[in-house]
């Protein structure tokens, strides 16, 4: 199976992380989710609704949008929050999101997990002096962040590989069906920091960052 991989860069200060990974790894679980299966008999099931929530970033001009599952968003945000904790305030890092499925494996080995599609998003983190080179890179960040969530909707609407709906008994080896309300796709997130930059390429960079946001 061929594992497509997509790469998504954005460039933020300290405070706006948090929600600029919200925004795209909630938008990508959007579109990679279902309704709870409803299995009658196997073979035959329906597929319940997702509900969706307008989010209102606090620090970035952008509303996206989300599966309204409490659920969902506190493991989306305890990785996160464990990803903007471990970046520096002038750092480089990156997450990714990765959907897999399971390979059933005789025992006493255990399954194997497959990827079919990886995200990973680079993130550069810069430091501003001002509050109104804070203002510019609010109004700069959300721009990048509706051309990234324009770019997540066209990749996945292409028609591509997905794993094939599964039967019943096989129904955990392709969803997580651990939430009681929404049932995306198997994944896991996670990520890596790149902060042993040398002093002269650190400002080298951060003058780059601060050209690309027009400050």
């Amino acid at each position: 199976m061929n594992c497509r991989s997509e790469v998504l860069e954005v460039t933020v200060e300290a405070r706006q992380v948090e929600e600029a990974m919200l925004a795209l790894l909630h938008t990508i679980l959007l579109h990679r989710s279902t309704g709870k299966f409803h299995y009658k008999k196997e073979g035959t099931y329906s597929i319940g609704t997702v509900g969706t929530q307008d989010i209102d970033c606090d620090f970035i001009d952008f509303t996206f949008v989300r599966v309204s599952s409490e659920e969902l968003d506190r493991v989306i945000r305890k990785a996160v929050s464990e990803f903007k904790d471990a970046l520096s305030s002038d750092g480089m890092g990156q997450i990714s999101l990765e959907f897999y499925q399971k390979k059933k494996s005789r025992w006493p080995f255990s399954d194997e997990c497959i990827p079919w599609e990886v995200w990973n998003i680079k993130v550069n983190v810069v430091n501003l002096a001002n509050e109104q080179e804070r203002q510019i890179c609010r109004e700069k960040v959300g721009e990048k962040l509706g051309e990234k969530v324009i770019n997540v909707v066209e990749v996945i609407n292409r028609h591509e590989y997905l794993p094939k709906m599964p039967t019943q008994s096989e129904v955990d080896n392709v969803f997580d069906t651990s939430l009681k309300d929404v049932q995306p796709y198997l994944y896991k997130i996670t990520y890596q920091i790149t902060d042993s930059l040398g002093a002269s390429v650190s400002t080298t960079m951060r003058r780059l960052i601060k050209d690309t946001l027009a400050l």
